[in-house]
């Protein structure tokens, strides 16, 4: 939920700190161009794997907005979409409904991106790819960093914010091809599942524009489901590339810790907020991931590179993703033994995720929680979550900003004046001993299942539930607690979709795999897309 801004522990003005962020920035454009094969991609690699006949693959898909995004990209390659055909298409589909949910924030000039496109055209005619993502218009999450268009991190603070350098993970995607056509929407500063902010408003739900579509990554969830851009990047604290998944029928993979690395102020002790990819199938936020992802010595925790990852390309995501799961062991924990608040819909359509899983030739197993949910909040996950906020203080301290900052932020602010260093220590020896129950549990199970959320999309005007299935939320984030234990435990978790409340508003899984699993959790999430198809075939009605 909380994301960018604290998972780089940096928040300050665009003239103190993000400057000297911003210059160290400019020290990274070489490696962030040397990574994998982002920057450097022929067309000769796009067109590579064609079917036996001397015909690309096809998805089947009749229009360009509804292309993968690996599908997206051979086309362009072998010309068979000219780049400015492609923007012409996304810019008519944001014109058409992106008014209805607001995803979509800081649109950029048509004009602009058309004469972009058109040079991205002629690179191509001259033999001269920009990567495997050449051309495609992609609108980046407001908590990062673009370069000449407005970053306001949903704040009023920073409504008039125009960075003079892009974040690193924006250098990465635009070294793999992108234009960018906007921003998506978030929460203030990412605080909070429910995308609302003082700046541009709230997003609405794909399925039902007046319902909230999930957060911080809501505006990304909702313009994947939208058809507004073929993938999206996104950055997850508490479910923040989970939760707004599984509301937004689409996918969202919260990477292991490192995998994808944001440089930024304070490097070693922020160990929650990480950015990750959302797509509407598995091979496209893989191929994504490959992208954001990469060692750099600027990050000193960031992992070393997957070869498997980097081997990665639009002709083989799809062969290279297939892996039998027959076999597979699956812990599930439900509302861990009714300690969670939860709707009851909400396990009844679950239950059509793990009858998939049961349909793939995997055993579910329903198991009790392994640590009293209770403790591990209050002695675990608060201190971190409030320690991480400590970044907010230029803000918070300042009395003419401080009236402009959300409640929540200076919930998160003032509760990290609360600990001690030694109640710190204890905090993470608690994440240390739940990290172990973890791995114990990896011994007998190869994944583990729980919702994305406990509840289904709410009144996109409402600040936040007060209460779930009768029970009193006592904090704007608790109603989100079922993520909590995946964020601290830092293992790879894709949410799927699993299906619809009679209301028709969407539901999905969160599939927590073994540490540094990456590759085998998305893995298993594209044979699950193969047995379900869920996304293709749920589109929302108002698109």
């Amino acid at each position: 939920m909380k994301d960018k801004t604290t998972e780089n522990s940096e928040v300050s003005t665009p003239s103190s700190k993000a400057l000297s962020r911003r210059a160290a920035l400019k020290g990274l454009v070489g490696t962030v161009t040397a990574v994998g094969f982002m920057g450097k991609y022929s067309m000769a690699q796009a067109q590579t794997g064609k079917a036996a006949s001397g015909a690309a693959a096809s998805s089947g898909a009749t229009s360009i907005i509804e292309m993968p995004a690996w599908e997206l990209s051979q086309s362009i390659h072998a010309k068979k979409v000219s780049v400015k055909e492609v923007m012409t298409a996304y810019l008519d589909q944001i014109d058409k409904v992106n008014s209805k949910v607001n995803a979509i924030v800081a649109l950029q000039d048509r004009d602009g991106l058309m004469k972009q496109a058109e040079e991205s055209d002629k690179a191509l005619a001259a033999g001269k790819s920009g990567g495997w993502m050449h051309g495609f218009p992609q609108a980046i999450k407001d908590l990062e960093d673009t370069k000449g268009i407005v970053s306001s991190k949903g704040c009023p603070i920073f409504k008039d914010y125009v960075p003079t350098q892009d974040s690193f993970m924006v250098q990465r995607m635009k070294a793999a091809g992108i234009i960018i056509t906007g921003k998506t929407n978030t929460p203030e500063f990412g605080y909070g599942s429910h995308t609302y902010n003082p700046v541009y408003g709230a997003t609405g739900n794909p399925y039902d524009p007046s319902k909230s579509a999930g957060g911080s990554s809501g505006g990304a969830a909702c313009s994947l489901a939208m058809r507004l851009q073929p993938v999206a990047d996104g950055s997850d604290f508490m479910g923040s590339l989970r939760n707004p998944a599984g509301w937004c029928n689409v996918f969202g993979f919260r990477p292991s810790w490192g995998r994808v690395p944001a440089p930024g102020g304070e490097l070693f002790m922020n160990q929650f907020g990480i950015n990750g990819p959302m797509g509407r199938s598995i091979p496209d936020m893989a191929l994504l991931l490959n992208t954001q992802s990469g060692y750099t010595s600027s990050a000193p925790q960031s992992l070393a590179d997957d070869s498997r990852l980097r081997a990665l390309t639009p002709a083989n995501v799809r062969d290279q993703m297939k892996a039998d799961q027959k076999g597979k062991r699956i812990a599930w924990l439900g509302d861990w033994d009714g300690y969670l608040a939860m709707e009851p819909e909400v396990l009844e359509v679950c239950k059509n995720g793990l009858d998939a899983f049961t349909a793939m030739g995997l055993k579910v197993e329903t198991i009790k929680p392994p640590i009293d949910g209770q403790k591990l909040w209050d002695g675990c996950w608060l201190p971190h979550r409030h320690f991480c906020a400590t970044s907010l203080k230029a803000l918070a301290e300042d009395p003419e900003k401080r009236k402009l900052l959300k409640p929540e932020a200076i919930f998160e602010y003032e509760g990290g004046k609360n600990y001690t260093g030694q109640q710190m220590y204890e905090a993470s020896a608690m994440r240390s001993d739940w990290y172990r129950k973890v791995q114990e549990l990896f011994e007998k199970y190869d994944y583990i299942a729980v919702p994305t959320a406990q509840m289904f999309p709410f009144d996109k005007e409402w600040h936040w539930p007060k209460e779930v299935a009768g029970r009193k939320m006592d904090t704007y984030h608790r109603w989100m607690e079922i993520v909590t234990p995946w964020t601290l435990c830092g293992s790879p978790v894709v949410a799927v979709p699993v299906g619809f409340s009679k209301a028709g508003l969407s539901m999905g899984i969160q599939i927590i795999g073994k540490p540094r699993n990456d590759f085998e959790v998305l893995q298993f999430a594209y044979m699950y897309e193969l047995a379900t198809d869920i996304v293709r075939k749920n589109p929302p009605k108002i698109i």
